[in-house]
């Protein structure tokens, strides 16, 4: 589908609180390197929005490069940068120096002015948004607060997201003066694809630090429409919910790897088990997937964040502790299982690897299991052919110089050379060719649970899962 023919079938604004006249004269003022700005900064644009980005232009490039398996956003963001509906600009060394740049009649004199003096460049601001993440090894915390509060367009709504100590967002609100100020959490961002899950929330979520003041966010309106559930509540308490929920998601994968541990020593498989407990109402199926744990920024952040709350108030957590615990060592349980079917004798093999990212889907390797699994294979000299269509650059980057990664761009390549193959991460929409794997007969190390049970016993080589075995 072509970029265009994707904008038609997005929601349209319903005008508001600004007439169509302004809207097309005011800019989306968004701050940040962050995938979350990226993607808001395209939803913007495909709303009818006109958007300034102000970034570290070399993070601004390495991000794009690294989500570049993000195809309906790249196609997106290469069509509204053409248009010019996106501009990015290189991130001030100070907040001050950004506002000046729409608030700067008075700074004629300044360079920095006269650089920002494109034709295309609306004066008028319709919001502030700032990706904490983003500013926080560039600006100081007191600076850019007092900028803010020193503007001349205090009526302007300011918006800020990212991932802080419980309370941190809530507090940075009451330092700012204006009354407009909201904290937006990206608890709906599906890693893979940003850009619909941003235009259609599971869940949105948004804290206000004056009540009932959502109706300020004009341009923001259709997502909030098309949300399928929506709660507006004070910023500490939004603050708490983000953290609580991930907390709970990461809760029942460590709980559900646990149980897969018990499952192995029942001959029990722990797939048939996570389908029957989804069958129950008051427990749901989502996030019941036993496997090698969790990954990606959002939810090993979300924890830490969490650990640095609770010591600062000296409260014990030890289920959070345990959660952490059962995640970290189950990266390596794979690497555990295949060490024993060969009891130990494991040096100067050659394994295939199949999936290289944190989730199916991505491209991102942050939080992976491939990354101990690859260490450990390495400390015995074990040769490691690694497939990853979406995580190849990643690897590449950061392994490249290993003599013993080949990385290759076809699974069933170079099979042959292979005495065991580890799965990942693979995506349930490209389908295993067991055919293949059958002409060799080795053994298939699942850390993912992906292949179906009909799969498991139509193979002629062994089946090691996690909490499954053929």
């Amino acid at each position: 589908m072509s970029a265009d023919a994707m904008d038609k079938n997005m929601p349209q604004s319903e005008p508001n609180s600004l007439s169509h006249v302004a809207r097309k004269s005011a800019v989306c003022v968004l701050i940040g390197h962050s995938i979350e700005a990226l993607t808001s900064a395209v939803v913007l644009a495909s709303l009818g929005q006109r958007v300034h980005l102000y970034a570290d232009q070399e993070l601004l490039a390495q991000q794009l490069q690294q989500y570049g398996f993000e195809h309906h956003l790249q196609a997106l963001w290469q069509m509204y940068t053409q248009q010019q509906d996106i501009v990015s600009y290189a991130l001030p060394n100070t907040a001050d120096e950004l506002i000046q740049c729409y608030e700067g009649a008075n700074h004629n004199d300044s360079h920095i002015i006269r650089e920002r003096q494109e034709v295309n460049k609306p004066k008028t601001v319709a919001l502030y948004w700032v990706f904490l993440g983003s500013i926080d090894s560039v600006w100081i915390e007191d600076d850019w607060l007092s900028a803010f509060n020193h503007s001349h367009q205090q009526a302007q709504p300011l918006i800020m997201s990212g991932i802080k100590q419980l309370g941190t967002i809530a507090a940075l609100s009451q330092r700012l003066k204006r009354a407009w100020v909201y904290y937006l959490p990206f608890v709906f961002l599906k890693d893979g694809d940003a850009y619909s899950s941003m235009l259609n929330p599971s869940l949105w979520l948004l804290g206000e630090k004056m009540p009932n003041s959502r109706h300020h966010l004009d341009m923001l309106q259709p997502l909030m429409q098309h949300a399928r559930a929506t709660y507006y509540a004070d910023i500490a308490t939004i603050e708490f919910a983000r953290s609580s929920i991930m907390a709970m998601l990461a809760t029942r994968v460590s709980f559900m790897n646990e149980m897969s541990r018990l499952a192995d020593s029942q001959q029990v498989d722990i797939q048939q088990v996570s389908h029957i407990m989804g069958l129950d109402e008051r427990v749901g199926s989502s996030y019941l997937q036993a496997g090698w744990g969790f990954g990606g920024n959002t939810l090993p952040a979300e924890l830490l964040t969490l650990q640095q709350s609770s010591n600062e108030q000296s409260l014990a957590m030890p289920l959070l502790q345990s959660v952490i615990h059962i995640n970290e060592d189950q990266k390596e349980l794979i690497f555990r299982k295949f060490w024993q079917y060969f009891d130990g004798f494991i040096d100067n093999k050659t394994v295939m690897i199949w999936g290289g990212s944190y989730k199916a889907g991505s491209g991102r390797t942050a939080g992976s299991a491939i990354h101990p699994l690859l260490a450990l294979l390495w400390s015995y000299n074990i040769c490691t052919l690694v497939y990853s269509d979406k995580a190849q650059i990643e690897l590449a980057a950061l392994y490249g110089q290993q003599p013993l990664l080949e990385l290759i761009d076809n699974p069933y390549q170079q099979l042959d050379k292979a005495q065991a193959v580890f799965i990942v991460s693979w995506s349930p929409e490209d389908r295993l060719d067991v055919t293949l794997l059958n002409q060799e007969a080795i053994p298939v190390f699942d850390a993912q649970n992906v292949l179906t049970s009909v799969q498991i016993d139509s193979l002629v080589g062994e089946y090691i899962g996690m909490g499954r075995a053929k």
